[in-house]
């Protein structure tokens, strides 16, 4: 469908999102805390919740900003829902969404982080009377969160040298392999933390694998490899709370291919692009981005030909069609943001077994 002169209706600001939760997912632990010393104050501790839910559903709670409330106020969480089973309360606080702070941002970009998440998502709140006495008391909330609770993903490169890390397994076991980092050698240069314990290979789970089987993927990876790594840290974090790791979670900063994001706003000859349904080297459909004209909006603002679109106006697009997809597009009638990977980085990310939720 062209849409070098799109129109369509204005989208309004939201306030309130709907998530509902399947039942039948998601990990069957309750919440575990954050202990911190809070010098007796009243301020309770941090309570964390990882959320898994069909492609099809939602998470089972709303998210609301209200008038002489402050913070992101957790409301009418659905009975019977995951979101209530695992703990969640009416009127919690919404600190972190993945590892991100985000107290201090505006309601509608942290639903937009919710949304990108796709089907899973690590919520980290706080009960409303602690959030309340926290702010009287004038506390930083972020210092009540761990620095950095994601794992990484980390693409080396080997050298003459090799990649740069060699593997330890205690006897007799399978799927624990803890990685000694040569500094300075690739997979330190690569952002993979000393110490740090491996949790997939090029996509795959090492769970069951023993030490030879991972010798025989490394051999196997040719002169690249992509690890799912957690440092010490990290995996402790996890394993206390009863929570699983996933490349859903991760830092991606390190990949060597990046998404972009387009802000785009419509001249008198609309954006300058096509969109066009067509088959992805992930086996599915995708919605791709041609016909680039020169010196308007869309090349402006730094769209390729051969470009894939994975979120339109910060909501991922997986699973939508294409009309489905351009309704999105016009929902606001003069403006567009798109998050787009190119075709490279597109066969790089389906080679080690990642797709767009992991991108978003």
């Amino acid at each position: 469908a062209a849409m070098k002169q799109t129109k369509g209706l204005e989208g309004d600001k939201m306030s309130i999102i709907k998530f509902e939760f399947n039942p039948k997912v998601g990990i069957d632990n309750p919440a575990l805390t954050l202990t911190e010393d809070m010098d007796g104050e009243g301020v309770g501790e941090p309570r964390f919740y990882l959320l898994t839910k069909e492609s099809t559903e939602t998470f089972g709670f709303c998210l609301h900003e209200e008038l002489g409330c402050h913070g992101h106020v957790i409301r009418q969480i659905e009975l019977g829902g995951v979101a209530q089973r695992r703990g969640l309360q009416d009127g919690d606080r919404l600190l972190q969404v993945n590892g991100h702070f985000v107290d201090h941002m505006d309601h509608f970009r942290v639903v937009q982080k919710i949304k990108a998440s796709g089907n899973q998502v690590l919520l980290a709140v706080l009960d409303g009377d602690s959030y309340e006495a926290a702010k009287s008391l004038g506390r930083d909330l972020s210092q009540l969160l761990p620095d950095d609770i994601r794992p990484r993903l980390c693409h080396i490169t080997r050298d003459k040298s090799g990649f740069g890390f060699s593997v330890s397994c205690p006897e007799g076991t399978k799927g624990t392999f803890q990685l000694s980092v040569l500094q300075d050698g690739p997979a330190d240069r690569a952002g993979v933390p000393p110490g740090s314990w491996l949790l997939e290979l090029n996509g795959h789970s090492v769970k069951s694998y023993s030490h030879m089987q991972l010798t025989k993927k490394l051999k196997q990876s040719g002169n690249k490899v992509t690890l799912l790594v957690a440092s010490s840290a990290v995996e402790e974090f996890y394993r206390l709370r009863g929570l699983r790791v996933t490349a859903a979670l991760a830092d991606t900063s390190r990949l060597p291919f990046k998404v972009r994001e387009l802000h785009l706003v419509k001249g008198p000859a609309g954006y300058g692009f096509l969109l066009k349904e067509d088959d992805c080297s992930s086996g599915g459909v995708g919605q791709f981005l041609w016909d680039v004209d020169a010196g308007l909006p869309a090349e402006r603002a730094g769209m390729r030909e051969g470009d894939r679109v994975l979120a339109v106006n910060g909501e991922s697009i997986e699973g939508l069609d294409h009309e489905q997809t351009v309704h999105r597009i016009r929902a606001r009638e003069d403006q567009v943001t798109l998050l787009v990977i190119d075709p490279a980085g597109d066969e790089f990310y389906h080679s080690v077994g990642f797709g767009g939720t992991v991108l978003l």
